[in-house]
């Protein structure tokens, strides 16, 4: 307990409190997104409440699909006046996800197309035998 009455955890309380593995709590912090509150006199991380509050927002922010770039940026903005931010980086986000929608489309069509044909094969498999062609095609140009 610090001077102050607020309790702190050890990385270990702190990421079992949250169900995440330690790896997960050094990993956002070499990545700028978490330091902790202070240290024991041995050396072991501990974290304040505001350092849990911290890690929820970064778990909640990953879960809708905000990158950890995309979480550093909201970090930085404060609730009041940053609404205009918020939504830009939604937008952006959004449009991101859109187009892998679009990938994934396209690879579906084309997984379903080649399994039409691995199914409809009579010899030997034509995936393999197509995956080759496009192979010889690509390095030879």
């Amino acid at each position: 307990m610090r001077p102050d009455g607020e309790s702190q955890m050890t990385i270990g309380r702190a990421a079992k409190s949250l169900d995440l593995p330690i790896s997960t709590l050094r990993f956002y912090e070499r990545a700028g997104l978490l330091v902790p509150s202070d240290r024991t006199p041995s050396g072991y991380r501990l974290y304040d409440q505001a350092a849990i509050a911290r890690l929820v927002f970064i778990r909640s922010a990953q879960a809708v699909g905000f990158t950890l770039d995309d979480i550093r940026e909201l970090l930085r903005f404060d609730e009041a006046s940053s609404c205009k931010e918020v939504q830009d980086l939604l937008e952006r986000r959004l449009a991101d996800v859109r187009a892998r929608l679009v990938d994934l489309n396209r690879v579906e069509d084309a997984l379903e197309g080649a399994l039409k044909k691995c199914r409809e094969s009579r010899r030997g498999c034509g995936v393999l035998t197509g995956l080759r062609r496009n192979k010889a095609k690509n390095t030879a140009r």
